[in-house]
């Protein structure tokens, strides 16, 4: 049986970034797709730049940024999001609950009105429960802004009730806003963001894999070998293709199919996520200028963003990704979605007589991941029991969370020097 002292699973951006903090060491990274990326893989067709879904990079370390760049060839293009919202065909900026001035008289004052007097329960210290994400919702922001796009914009995305989501889903990527940020706003527009700046390479996300990808041997990266099982008592990994004894396991595969390779006892009802169809469409001209991407909250149509490559590369033909969410256990009929599809790009105006002359379309499952209370708390207990035998679970589904891309990286980085730390 071979031996190595870190086993990485998972050649996605978390994977990656910790086989590059681990340079100089012994490391494996088995990956269970034939190339590496994740879902930041890329694809070029008849000269249009897609990726799996819309993967845009907002730094807040310069340092991770610059590592990043002085590794990547080809222009990386930074660009001021301009982002609007699809409703019932009026465009209103993003985010909704910041501009509900923009709307007609009268949903407007329905909007002010209950938003209003949910500030003020909360200011008298009568704050309604907030148990799930849906209550919160309605808590900080009224039924009227709830209702026209909070609450049907997210049953989408997530494919679920909203009612059995953790009030903190979202975490820090949520757009909260006071009552005196959305009257400020009215007079004074700031509509910022996490991700008001983000930056896109013109040879599309895979080249910041690439560039993680660039501190580690190829041999050190062996794709099409999936994990199978780990004995934690051993500390040995059985793949596809062979046995493992690991001093380390990283992992950043689903953190419910690591517990199940793992063999430790959990409650696998409390993992539940979304699917998200995603397709790419590639046409003969220009469409609409402005956006980088569109939020679509209305029930009619089936999905609930689109998002414009031509307009960040400044090209002459419309590219876009369409998202679609699905439940865990739909099988979609791919080719009557599309259908679908292409008929609500009409419907809403993004296509008129555009000739389509490439296209694309992959699943991602998971996609969302559905975080509850009880999810919090498994996460956090089987986690601490797999590190107690050096298995460590790290990413957006490693961590069974909602994260960025350069949260992935931080986090690898972190753990790195902790495991790097206790052996010295």
């Amino acid at each position: 049986m071979n031996r190595v002292d870190f086993l990485v699973v998972g050649a996605g951006v978390s994977g990656l970034a910790t086989a590059a903090a681990l340079r100089g060491k012994q490391v494996l990274v088995i990956e269970a797709d034939g190339e590496i990326g994740g879902y930041c893989k890329t694809i070029h067709r008849d000269g249009f730049v897609w990726d799996y879904s819309g993967h845009f990079f907002h730094f807040k370390h310069p340092d991770i940024e610059h590592w990043l760049r002085a590794r990547m060839p080809g222009v990386v293009r930074t660009v001021q999001r301009r982002s609007f919202i699809d409703y019932h065909g009026q465009r209103v900026d993003f985010p909704f609950q910041k501009n509900i001035h923009q709307l007609a008289r009268t949903e407007f004052i329905e909007c002010l009105y209950d938003l209003y007097f949910a500030d003020l329960a909360r200011r008298e210290a009568k704050p309604p429960v907030e148990n799930s994400f849906k209550d919160m919702l309605y808590a900080r922001f009224g039924r009227g802004i709830s209702e026209k796009f909070l609450v049907p914009y997210n049953e989408k995305l997530y494919a679920c009730d909203l009612g059995k989501l953790d009030k903190d889903a979202m975490g820090r990527f949520f757009p909260h806003a006071q009552l005196t940020d959305i009257i400020r706003n009215m007079r004074e527009p700031d509509n910022a963001g996490y991700n008001q700046t983000f930056t896109y390479p013109e040879g599309g996300a895979i080249e910041y894999v690439r560039a993680l990808a660039s501190e580690t041997p190829s041999e050190a990266i062996a794709c099409n070998e999936a994990l199978v099982s780990i004995d934690l008592t051993k500390r040995t990994a059985k793949t596809t293709k062979r046995s493992l004894q690991f001093g380390h396991l990283i992992s950043s595969m689903p953190f419910n199919r690591l517990l199940a390779c793992s063999g430790l006892p959990h409650e696998a009802s409390v993992f539940s996520w979304n699917k998200v169809l995603v397709f790419n469409f590639g046409f003969d001209r220009k469409g609409p200028a402005e956006p980088h991407w569109m939020y679509y909250p209305s029930r009619d149509l089936v999905f609930y963003r689109v998002g414009f490559y031509d307009n960040i590369f400044d090209a002459e033909r419309m590219s876009l990704y369409v998202e679609v969410g699905l439940a865990a256990d739909d099988e979609p009929d791919v080719a009557s979605l599309r259908e679908r599809v292409l008929a609500d790009l009409r419907k809403v105006g993004l296509v008129h007589d555009h000739v389509l002359v490439a296209e694309h379309h992959v699943v991602m499952d998971p996609a969302y991941v559905h975080i509850t209370q009880r999810s919090l708390a498994e996460v956090a207990r089987t986690r601490r029991a797999l590190s107690d035998q050096q298995v460590h679970s790290i990413g957006r589904y490693g961590g069974w969370t909602y994260c960025s891309i350069e949260d992935n990286i931080v986090e690898a980085r972190e753990l790195v020097t902790q495991l790097l730390a206790a052996s010295s």
